[in-house]
C-alpha cells in the first residue's frame, strides 16, 4: 500500500516537475510575434538602420533566450552590422523589457584612414575622365573608415570603365590593410585601364533595307570614342522611327578587331500594312470613332502612309498623310496632307464642308525642346455660319508654328511647360477671295510641391481681315469646353446673335470670332497617389468686340491617375454674359493638361 502510494506521489511530482520546467522555459523564450527593436548609442542614421536589418534578417529576433550564448550571437550580429562602417571595438548590452529589446550599444573608436594610395596604368592615365573619377574617392585621410563607400567606389569605377570604351579595366590591387591596435587603415588603389576602345562598323542582323536610313540617324561614326550613352540614345532614336516591330543596337565587344567594337543591330520590320479601329468619348465630342490605317514603309526612301478617319454624331473627317524623311526622320521631315470633313453642329450654328491640301515641313534638333513647322496649304470651305446664306472661301495660306514642351512627372505631371505660336496668311492677289492673317499665341504651366499642383493655361487669338463674313468657320475663333472654358459646350462661346424659332422660341447663334482670349487656373492637393482633389476658375471670349462680355466659370474637380494616363473630372458652374446665361455641366477629360 505504502509503495503503491509512493509510486503515485512520485508521478504526480514528475508532472508538476515538467510542468514548472515548461512555464520556466516559457518565462525565457518568446516568440517573435510583438517583439520590437530598440537601438540606443548609435547617433549615425545608416549604422542604425544596418543593425536593424541584419538583425531582423537572422532568427535571433524570433527565437531568443537571455543566456550567455544568445547575448553573444547578439553582440556579434551588431558586431557585423559596424564593422564596415569602421568601428571594431564595439560593446553591447541587451535587455527584454515587456516585448520590446533594448540594445544599448557603445560603437567604441573607429578606425581612421592613415595612407590612401592610387595609381593608374595604361590608356586611363591620360584620359581626363577616367583620371576625374577615379580621383574623386569619396573618403579622405583622417576620415573614418567606410567599407560601403570603398566598395560603390569600385563598383562606380569599373561601370565608367565599361560605359567609356575601358573594356579591359581591372583591378591589379585593390585591398583595405586593417591595423587595429593603432585604429588605423590603409587604402591602396591601382586600376589596369588598359586600352580604350572605339565605335566601329554597323552590323545588320535581320531585314536592311532600312539601313540607309538608320545610318543617318547613328549619333556616332566609325573611329569615335566608345561611349555608351551614345548607344542608348541610338536605341531610343531607332525605337522612335516607326519602322520597327522591334530593334535593338548593342556592342559586340568580341568581336572587336584594332580595339574597334562593331554596333550590332537586331530588328524585324512592323506588318507591311496596320489597321487600328478604337471608341473614344468626352463630353466635347461625344461618342466618336477612329479608324486608321498606316503603311510604314512604302518605298526603299522610307516613305510612309497614314490614313485616319474620325466618325462622330457632329462631324465627319478623313485625313491622309504621306511622310517623306529629310535627314533624320526622328527631327527633319516633311509631310503631304488631304482633308476632307463635314461639320453640321446645331450647337454651334454651323454647317461646313471643306477640303484641304497642304505640305508641312517639321524639324527639331536632337534633344530639344523646340519644335518648328512650316506650311502651305489650299483651304477650300462651303460654310452656313448662323443666319448668313451658304458661302464658299477658297483659301492659299502659307504659315509658321513654333512649341515648347517640357513636361516632367510620369503620368502625373508634377511640372510642365508648353507654349506655341502660329501665324497663317493670305492674300486675294495669289489664288484667295480674301486678305486674312490669323495668329495664336497659348501656353501652359504646371508646378508641383508636396502635395499641392498649381496650372495655368491661357491663350489669346487675332484675325484681321477686311470681310471677315468671308472667313470660314473653321477659321473663326470660338471657345468652351474640356480644354478652355469648363461650363460650357464645345465651342459654344463666341460673339452671335439671337434669333426665333418657329416655335416663338428665342435662340443664340454663335458666330465665331475675330478675336479670342481665354485663361484657367487650377488648383489641386493630392489625398493620396492615384487622387487629387482640384478647385478652378475659367475665363474666356472669342467676339468681334470686347465689350461684347467674357464667359466665367469655377468648379471643383477630381483626378484619377491611372495606368493609361490620369482622368479628370469637373463640375463647372458658368455664366455667359453674351448670352445673358447660367449654366452648369460636368466634364470628364481622358489625358494630361500637357
Amino acid at each position: 500500500m505504502h509503495s503503491q502510494e509512493s509510486s503515485g506521489g512520485t508521478v504526480i511530482n514528475r508532472f508538476l516537475k515538467a510542468i514548472f520546467s515548461c512555464l520556466f522555459i516559457a518565462t525565457l523564450t518568446l516568440p517573435a510575434h510583438g517583439i520590437s527593436l530598440l537601438v540606443n548609442g548609435i547617433e549615425n542614421k545608416t549604422i542604425e538602420d544596418n543593425i536593424t536589418l541584419l538583425l531582423n534578417s537572422t532568427d535571433l529576433m524570433s527565437q531568443h533566450s537571455l543566456d550567455a550564448f544568445w547575448q553573444k550571437q547578439i553582440r556579434d550580429a551588431v558586431a557585423q552590422a559596424v564593422e564596415p562602417y569602421g568601428y571594431y571595438e564595439s560593446t553591447v548590452e541587451a535587455e527584454l523589457i515587456d516585448t520590446k529589446l533594448h540594445l544599448n550599444i557603445a560603437l567604441g573608436e573607429p578606425l581612421t584612414i592613415t595612407s590612401l594610395n592610387r595609381e593608374i596604368l595604361g590608356e586611363g592615365r591620360d584620359n581626363p575622365g577616367f583620371h576625374e573619377v577615379f580621383y574623386n574617392y569619396p573618403q579622405s585621410i583622417g576620415d573614418v573608415l567606410s567599407q560601403p563607400d570603398y566598395s560603390a567606389f569600385k563598383t562606380r569605377m569599373f561601370n565608367y570603365a565599361l560605359t567609356n570604351g575601358f573594356f579591359d579595366f581591372t583591378w591589379q590591387i585593390s585591398s583595405i590593410d586593417i591595423v587595429r591596435s593603432s585604429h588605423s587603415a590603409s587604402i591602396l588603389l591601382i586600376a589596369e585601364s588598359g586600352p580604350q576602345y572605339y565605335f566601329g562598323e554597323l552590323i545588320f542582323n535581320g531585314d536592311d533595307k532600312a539601313k540607309e536610313l538608320i545610318t543617318r540617324i547613328c549619333p556616332f561614326k566609325v573611329g569615335d570614342k566608345y561611349d555608351a550613352a551614345l548607344v542608348t540614345q541610338f536605341n531610343r532614336s531607332l525605337n522612335s522611327m516607326g519602322y520597327f516591330q522591334h530593334v535593338i543596337a548593342r556592342p559586340v565587344v568580341e568581336s572587336a578587331k584594332d580595339y574597334q567594337v562593331p554596333i550590332e543591330i537586331t530588328l524585324s520590320h512592323k506588318p507591311r500594312d496596320n489597321f487600328n479601329v478604337g471608341l473614344g468619348v468626352s463630353t466635347d465630342t461625344g461618342l466618336r470613332v477612329p479608324f486608321t490605317w498606316r503603311r510604314p514603309w512604302v518605298n526603299s526612301k522610307g516613305h510612309s502612309i497614314l490614313t485616319e478617319a474620325f466618325i462622330s454624331e457632329r462631324e465627319q473627317e478623313i485625313t491622309s498623310l504621306y511622310q517623306i524623311p529629310l535627314d533624320n526622320i526622328n527631327s527633319d521631315y516633311a509631310t503631304l496632307n488631304l482633308s476632307y470633313s463635314f461639320l453640321d453642329d446645331s450647337d454651334q450654328s454651323t454647317k461646313s464642308e471643306t477640303l484641304i491640301l497642304s505640305g508641312h515641313r517639321f524639324w527639331h534638333k536632337p534633344a530639344s525642346n523646340w519644335r518648328y513647322e512650316t506650311s502651305l496649304s489650299y483651304h477650300t470651305e462651303n460654310f452656313t455660319q448662323g443666319t448668313a446664306n451658304p458661302t464658299t472661301t477658297d483659301l492659299l495660306l502659307p504659315g509658321l508654328s513654333v512649341n515648347y514642351t517640357n513636361s516632367k512627372g510620369d503620368i502625373g505631371q508634377r511640372t510642365g511647360l508648353f507654349a506655341s505660336a502660329s501665324l497663317q496668311v493670305a492674300n486675294q492677289s495669289v489664288f484667295s477671295d480674301i486678305d486674312i492673317l490669323k495668329t495664336e499665341i497659348s501656353g501652359k504651366w504646371i508646378q508641383g510641391f508636396n502635395r499641392h499642383r498649381l496650372y495655368l493655361r491661357g491663350q489669346l487669338g487675332l484675325i484681321e481681315t477686311p470681310d471677315f463674313s468671308q472667313v470660314p468657320s473653321t477659321f473663326r475663333f470660338f471657345t468652351g469646353g474640356d480644354q478652355t472654358v469648363r461650363g460650357f459646350e464645345f465651342q459654344t462661346v463666341s460673339s452671335g446673335e439671337f434669333v426665333t424659332n418657329d416655335d416663338g422660341d428665342t435662340l443664340f447663334l454663335p458666330e465665331g470670332g475675330r478675336y479670342l482670349t481665354s485663361g484657367s487656373i487650377e488648383y489641386a492637393y493630392a489625398i493620396n497617389e492615384r487622387w487629387r482633389l482640384a478647385v478652378f476658375a475659367d475665363a474666356g471670349a472669342a467676339v468681334n468686340d470686347f465689350d461684347e462680355g467674357i464667359a466665367r466659370s469655377a468648379g471643383i474637380g477630381a483626378h484619377w491617375l491611372t495606368i493609361v494616363g490620369p482622368i479628370r473630372f469637373y463640375l463647372a458652374f458658368g455664366r455667359n454674359p453674351i448670352e445673358n446665361d447660367n449654366t452648369v455641366r460636368l466634364h470628364f477629360i481622358l489625358g494630361p493638361e500637357i
